[in-house]
């Protein structure tokens, strides 16, 4: 069943500015400025006024309307980038071997490098993304903080971090080692 024409209204708060340009959307506030190409979703942008946007779909059978939705939550988290910023906490588990965790710079490139899980000695190392910073947790040992504007790169390198610490060719019910998400939030705390 096609349905004739399907709208949501995202709205804008004060001092954040979306500006749209062949779908490509722009989002600048106070912590900076997030784009993000939705060229392959075929929605329709129309500004109601300052501080909203309208979407919508025309002619969209049931996955297409779907996406409408999705659209309209990648642009908020854009927006909650650009307002308060995304912190993920991340917390190492070891039951014999600490594991060892570090920030190191090759040929001007960021990685965190992770030693001694489970007493191995390879030595591995994620790529930390533009825009992204990665730092041991000041007040809680054995934590580690990413933070950054765009919750893609941030939840993207937390993931990343956590699935090559996974035990491979041992009971992972006895063998609970690694380094797990934590806590999920935003850098700017609501009061």
């Amino acid at each position: 069943m096609k349905y004739v024409q399907t709208e949501q209204i995202l709205e804008i708060p004060e001092g954040v500015q979306v500006s749209i340009n062949a779908r490509t959307v722009k989002v600048t506030g106070p912590r900076g400025e997030l784009t993000k190409d939705l060229k392959h979703i075929h929605v329709t942008f129309k500004k109601v006024n300052n501080r909203a946007v309208k979407i919508i779909v025309h002619n969209g059978d049931r996955k297409h309307v779907a996406a409408l939705r999705t659209v309209k939550s990648l642009i908020n988290n854009l927006i909650i980038g650009v307002t308060k910023g995304f912190k993920y906490k991340l917390r190492y588990v070891y039951a014999h071997f600490p594991i060892n965790v570090n920030t190191v710079e090759i040929d001007g490139q960021q990685f965190v490098e992770i030693r001694n899980f489970l007493g191995e000695k390879r030595v591995r190392q994620i790529k930390i993304f533009d825009g992204v910073t990665i730092e041991a947790s000041a007040n809680q040992k054995d934590e580690l903080v990413v933070t950054g504007n765009s919750l893609e790169d941030v939840s993207q390198n937390a993931a990343d971090i956590q699935q090559i610490c996974r035990v491979r060719n041992k009971d992972i019910r006895k063998f609970l080692d690694g380094i797990y998400v934590s806590e999920r939030g935003t850098i700017v705390q609501d009061e």
